[in-house]
């Protein structure tokens, strides 16, 4: 697919290097085109090599081409990240100063506009009124994060995820069957923490961000969705039923309650394999001379297994993820294949985690199998494209 991404002049300009290397990763063929302001905050040259494009910014660059006209008519999909308070104005009213605005002019294609600003110019009049004039002409503007801004101020204007925008974008352009409707989905996302003391926690470097692409991909696909969330780092996806978590026990315990009307449990959150026998009532001092304390640790329940042995509905199809370091013992591939013997679930999703893969990145690479060990299926990408391969060996099996 040929994509435009608009890149306006905003600190959050280094996050739209993130969704071109999500959207390059989708094989799509991306055209960078920033404003001169982008380029203080980002360089020509990384966007020319992460995309493989040239990159112009005016409208008397590359007059031969004529590209003030031909960006626009050949992109299949514009993207805007960040779209500024500057930006949303100009396109508002229509102006054609630099190569961008021309384009947003030109393009027949769906455009989805991502803003990041500070909150009082989202919340000016201004602002609002312009963004009421774009999405009544059918132009898409997400609504911004709220979180940490430029500075020590919060609130909304925080620009969403590379990977939240990638999906809400793709999906104006991709026609995805609307598999699941009439399902009720449950799916577990984040790590657990099992507490030592008021203070410290065993915990992991799972981020739920696959967890929670799977639950954004499945309502997309016309399921009811219930998100059992153990502290995740990513918002929830609107029209997503969420139900909190902190501790391996917690989690269980929504899961299983959650899972007695559903179709299909995906249990994609880390679970602590372990957790201290006894948590402390008061934090853990160091004392000197002391010594470090001795922790004495247990085998928390096995919830997949469980939930595989189980099967809390007639025909429930319950799905599992493993993520897998090698070792001297065993490949990736190896450990998940004798673990989709041990767990019994009808499909276990392998994917390497560590050395910047799986946890806390936004992309993903994995294999499916089945509950004899079996590849049945593989993928690699942002993470909902990712998901969307979860759902597909799911709606096979169904």
């Amino acid at each position: 697919m040929h994509i435009v991404l608009g890149v306006a002049g905003g600190i959050a300009a280094y996050k739209a290097v993130l969704l071109l290397r999500l959207l390059r990763e989708d094989g799509h063929a991306v055209r960078v085109v920033p404003t001169r302001a982008a380029l203080e905050f980002v360089g020509r040259a990384t966007w020319e090599a992460l995309s493989g494009q040239p990159v112009t910014t005016d409208v008397f660059e590359d007059v031969d081409q004529v590209a003030h006209v031909a960006v626009g008519k050949q992109a299949e999909l514009v993207i805007v990240a960040p779209a500024t308070a500057d930006l949303l104005a100009r396109a508002a009213t229509g102006q054609a100063d630099d190569l961008l605005t021309a384009t947003l002019l030109v393009a027949r294609c769906p455009v989805l506009l991502a803003p990041a600003m500070h909150t009082e110019m989202w919340e000016h009049p201004a602002t609002v009124a312009n963004v009421a004039t774009l999405r009544s002409r059918g132009v898409h503007v997400l609504d911004p994060a709220a979180g940490r801004l430029t500075g020590t101020d919060t609130g909304p204007g925080r620009l969403p995820e590379p990977d939240e925008i990638a999906a809400a974008a793709l999906a104006l352009v991709t026609d995805r069957p609307r598999d699941l409707a009439g399902r009720h989905v449950v799916v577990s996302a984040g790590g657990t923490r099992e507490p030592l003391d008021p203070v410290r926690f065993l915990g992991n470097r799972s981020s739920g961000r696959q967890g929670v692409a799977l639950a954004r991909t499945a309502h997309a696909r016309g399921a009811r969705v219930t998100l059992v969330a153990a502290n995740i780092d990513v918002p929830v996806p609107p029209g997503v039923d969420v139900v909190r978590a902190e501790t391996g026990a917690e989690l269980r315990d929504a899961v299983r309650a959650a899972a007695k009307d559903a179709d299909v449990v995906v249990m994609a959150a880390a679970v602590a394999d372990f957790r201290p026998r006894t948590s402390a009532e008061s934090k853990i001092k160091k004392e000197p001379g002391g010594g470090a304390p001795v922790l004495e640790l247990v085998e928390t329940v096995d919830i997949l297994a469980e939930l595989a042995h189980d099967r809390l509905r007639a025909g429930q199809l319950v799905v599992g993820f493993a993520a897998e370091t090698g070792d001297e013992t065993g490949s990736v591939l190896e450990h998940g294949q004798a673990k989709a013997r041990r767990k019994g679930a009808d499909l276990l999703v392998v994917n390497a985690v560590g050395g910047g893969r799986g946890f806390g990145t936004d992309a993903n690479d994995i294999t499916i199998l089945d509950g004899s060990g079996a590849v049945v299926g593989t993928a690699a990408g942002s993470k909902d494209v990712v998901a969307h391969a979860v759902w597909d060996a799911v709606v096979a099996r169904s």
